[in-house]
C-alpha cells in the first residue's frame, strides 16, 4: 500500500488508538492510498495525515471506509464494530481540539450546504418547468372545454349529436381535474424546495462568516497594546482589575458544535467552560460561581435544554445567570416562547450569526463585570 506512512510521533493515546483502527479498515480495502484518494475525490496527503493520526478525519470519511469495505467483502459491518470506531473517533476529537480542526469541520459543513443548495436549485428548475407545462396544458384544456360548452349551450337542439361527436368531454374534465391536483402538489413541492434552498443559502452565508472568523484567529495572538505614559484609565481597566476573568458555560451534546463555539468566542477575554449534557452543566455550576452567561443547546438526550434551564433557575446561587438558548429547531414562536418561559434571556436559531452571538455575550459579560465591581466597592471600607 504505497503512501501509508508510520503513525505520528507523540500522539495522544486516544488519537493513536483511533488511527490504528482506521488503518485496519483501510488495509482491508486492498488498494493504494493514491487510488483510494481518486476514488473518493480527496487529497492523498490529507488521507495520509488521517491514517498517520496527525489529523482527525470527519466521521463521513470513516463511514465511507466502512461502506467501501462492505462492498469489497460482501458483508456489512456489525453495529458493534461501527460503535467501537465511533467511540474511538469521539475520544480522538475530544483530545485534539484545535481551530484547524474546527475550520475543517466548518468547511465540510459549508461544502454539504453548498451542494444541497445547488441540488435544490436544480430541483427547483425542474419543478418549475413541470409546473409551467401543466399550467399550459390546463389552459389548453380550458379553451377546448369552453369551446365545447359554448357549442353545447347554443345548439341545445343538437345536444345529442354533439355528445356523440364529443365522446371525450368527460375524459377531458377528468384529465383537467387530475392536472389541477398535480399543479397543486407541484406548487407545494416547489414552495418547499424553494424554502429549503433559501435556508441552505442562508446556512452557507453564516458558515462562510464562521470560517472567516476562524481563519482570522489562526495566526498567533495579537500582542497586547502598550499602555500610554500614564497607564490606561476608565471603567474597562477598573473592571479587569477586579477578580478573575468571567466564565462562559457552553452546553451542547455535539462535539463539533462545541468546537465551532470555541472558535467563535476564542478572541473574547473570557474563560470558556464546556459541557456535553445537562448533568455536566449542573455539575460545572456547582464547581464554579462566576459564570457571566450560559449558552445552552435545546435538543440533548436524557435532559433537554428546557429541563436543564429549569434546574438552574431553581438554584438560588445560579438563578440570576442569563441563559441564551441555541437551537437547530428554528425560531418558531412556540419554541421561542417555551424558551423564554424556562427563564432564557434570548433564543437564537442555528446556524447562528457569529457576530451577533459575540455581541450578546459581550453585553452580558460587561453587566457581570459591573455588578462584580459594585459589590467589591461596597465591601471596601475605604469607600
Amino acid at each position: 500500500m504505497s503512501g501509508l506512512h508510520p503513525l505520528g510521533e507523540n500522539l495522544p493515546e486516544e488519537c493513536r488508538a483511533f488511527a490504528v483502527e482506521l488503518r485496519k479498515l483501510f488495509l482491508g480495502l486492498g488498494v493504494s492510498m493514491r487510488r483510494y484518494a481518486v476514488r473518493r475525490h480527496r487529497d492523498p496527503s490529507t488521507i495520509s495525515r488521517f491514517l498517520s493520526g496527525t489529523r482527525i478525519p470527519p466521521w463521513e470519511f470513516v463511514f465511507d471506509l466502512f461502506t467501501d469495505l462492505a462492498a469489497r467483502r460482501g458483508v456489512p459491518p456489525t453495529p458493534a464494530a461501527i460503535e467501537l470506531v465511533r467511540e474511538l473517533h469521539r475520544a480522538a476529537v475530544r483530545t485534539s481540539r484545535s481551530p484547524g480542526h474546527a475550520m475543517e469541520i466548518l468547511q465540510i459543513q459549508l461544502a454539504d450546504a453548498d451542494r444541497y443548495a445547488r441540488v435544490s436549485l436544480a430541483h427547483q428548475d425542474v419543478l418549475g418547468e413541470a409546473l409551467l407545462d401543466r399550467k399550459h396544458r390546463i389552459a389548453d384544456l380550458e379553451v377546448r372545454l369552453s369551446q365545447a360548452e359554448a357549442a353545447w349551450a347554443t345548439e341545445r337542439a343538437r345536444a345529442d349529436a354533439l355528445e356523440r361527436d364529443l365522446p371525450d368531454r368527460e375524459e377531458l374534465i377528468k384529465e383537467r381535474d387530475l392536472l389541477q391536483q398535480e399543479v397543486r402538489r407541484l406548487t407545494e413541492e416547489l414552495d418547499e424546495v424553494r424554502l429549503r434552498g433559501r435556508l441552505a443559502e442562508e446556512r452557507c452565508l453564516v458558515l462562510e462568516r464562521q470560517l472567516a472568523m476562524v481563519e482570522s484567529q489562526r495566526p498567533a495572538a495579537m500582542p497586547q497594546q502598550e499602555e500610554g505614559p500614564m497607564g490606561q484609565e476608565g471603567p474597562a481597566a477598573s473592571q479587569r482589575a477586579v477578580g478573575p476573568r468571567p466564565k462562559i458555560l457552553v452546553v451542547d451534546d455535539q462535539q463539533n458544535n462545541l468546537l465551532a463555539m470555541e472558535a467563535v468566542l476564542a478572541t473574547l477575554d473570557q474563560e470558556l467552560v464546556t459541557a456535553t449534557s445537562g448533568q455536566e452543566a449542573l455539575k460545572a455550576l456547582l464547581d464554579h460561581d462566576d459564570f457571566a452567561v450560559i449558552l445552552l443547546d435545546v435538543q440533548m438526550p436524557e435532559m433537554d435544554g428546557y429541563e436543564t434551564a429549569a434546574h438552574i433557575k431553581r438554584r438560588s446561587r445560579n438563578r440570576d445567570i442569563p441563559i441564551i438558548f441555541l437551537t437547530a429547531m428554528g425560531s418558531d414562536p412556540e419554541h421561542s416562547s417555551r424558551g423564554y418561559a424556562a427563564g432564557a434571556v434570548d433564543y437564537m436559531a442555528k446556524p447562528f450569526d457569529p457576530w451577533a452571538l459575540r455581541a450578546k455575550v459581550s453585553v452580558f459579560t460587561e453587566i457581570f463585570l459591573e455588578r462584580r465591581q459594585r459589590r467589591s466597592q461596597g465591601e471596601d471600607p475605604a469607600d
